[in-house]
């Protein structure tokens, strides 16, 4: 297989939960766009795609729906949102404080927030890879936006 085979072309956010705030938009609207044009994707034992991916919370939990680009079922991935509880919240308090500073505060301590908020990101983007291991593969360049794409769905739920 081609390495465009195992690829996403298209990400769908569950939109029944809404629209958020103006920051929030913007976050998942250039995750969708970054992930869009750069990823790595290969559900498991799929023969390739490109693929389509319909990102969800459902009872709580973390549902990750694949296609291939004509529709046809590939997998559907549930995850407990309980290893991403902690990361979560902090990385949404750093993000408020970050927000927050670009207002108003000195370069240097926006850079410090934003290394703090980089951090926890990378964490968050590990544990997805993980917890994903043996059923989907992906770079860590995907899984930073993915793990954006998460955060989105889990702020407006």
């Amino acid at each position: 297989m081609a390495d465009g085979d195992f690829r996403l072309c298209d990400v769908i956010l569950d939109e029944s939960i809404g629209r958020s705030t103006p920051d929030v938009e913007h976050e998942r609207a250039v995750a969708i766009f970054d992930l869009i044009e750069e990823n790595t994707f290969h559900p498991v034992g799929h023969p390739g795609g490109p693929y389509r991916l319909s990102i969800s919370l459902v009872d709580s939990k973390l549902v990750f729906a694949i296609t291939t680009e004509q529709g046809a079922d590939v997998a559907t991935h549930i995850l407990s949102l309980t290893p991403f509880r902690r990361i979560i919240k902090d990385y949404f308090m750093i993000c408020e404080s970050y927000y927050e500073a670009i207002r108003s505060s000195t370069p240097s301590h926006i850079e410090a927030i934003d290394m703090g908020r980089r951090g926890i990101h990378n964490e968050g983007s590990q544990t997805l890879q993980d917890r994903l291991k043996g059923k989907i593969d992906f770079d860590f360049d995907t899984a930073r936006r993915l793990f954006t794409l998460v955060c989105v769905l889990y702020w407006k739920g």
